[in-house]
This record gives C-alpha cells, sequence and structure tokens, in this order.
C-alpha cells in the first residue's frame, strides 16, 4: 500500500463520518463540524490520489490550499450566521418543516 492510497483511503473514511454526521445530526454546531470533517476528507483524497510514484503534483496541492481558505470562510459564515440564529430564536436546532 502506498502512501497515496493510504491518504485517499483515510479521507474516504473521514468524508463518510462527516456525511453521516451532516445527515443525523441536528445541532447546528455539531452539523458544521462534521461538514469540516467531511471537507477535510475531499482534501486528503485530492492530496492521495494527486501523487505519481511518490511524486507529488503540484496543482492538487494548489488547489487543496485554496480549499482550505473557502472551508475557513465558509465555517466563519455559517457560525455567524447559527449565532444569529441562537440570537433570535433561542435555539441552536434548525426548525422542523410543518409540511
Amino acid at each position: 500500500m502506498t502512501s497515496g492510497l493510504l491518504f485517499a483511503s483515510t479521507g474516504a473514511l473521514l468524508f463518510a463520518l462527516g456525511l453521516a454526521g451532516v445527515i443525523l445530526i441536528a445541532h447546528l454546531l455539531r452539523r458544521i463540524l462534521a461538514f469540516n470533517v467531511m471537507g477535510s476528507g475531499a482534501f486528503l483524497i485530492l492530496v492521495g490520489l494527486a501523487q505519481d510514484n511518490d511524486i507529488p503534483d503540484p496543482v492538487p496541492q494548489a488547489m487543496v490550499l485554496t480549499g482550505i481558505v473557502v472551508a475557513v470562510a465558509a465555517t466563519a459564515l455559517a457560525l455567524a450566521l447559527t449565532r444569529r440564529l441562537h440570537a433570535l430564536t433561542g435555539e441552536v436546532e434548525l426548525p422542523r418543516d410543518e409540511a
């Protein structure tokens, strides 16, 4: 097993755990954390699959760095919206649909 395959399989496991957390957890802060774990898994998959004969490709690495910056900004926005929802409703969970 090469190091790239190890990174990719670990990333797939993290992605699956994060996806399960996003789907199953109702608490918004925990859902944001699960979404970040899912994103980290996607970054690991991209870096792991970008290696060819243990020579890293710089383009996917640059894409991952850009993705990390975007993920930090998206996390900050999600936390600000969660804080605003808590200030307005006093709860940290989304209301259920009454359909």
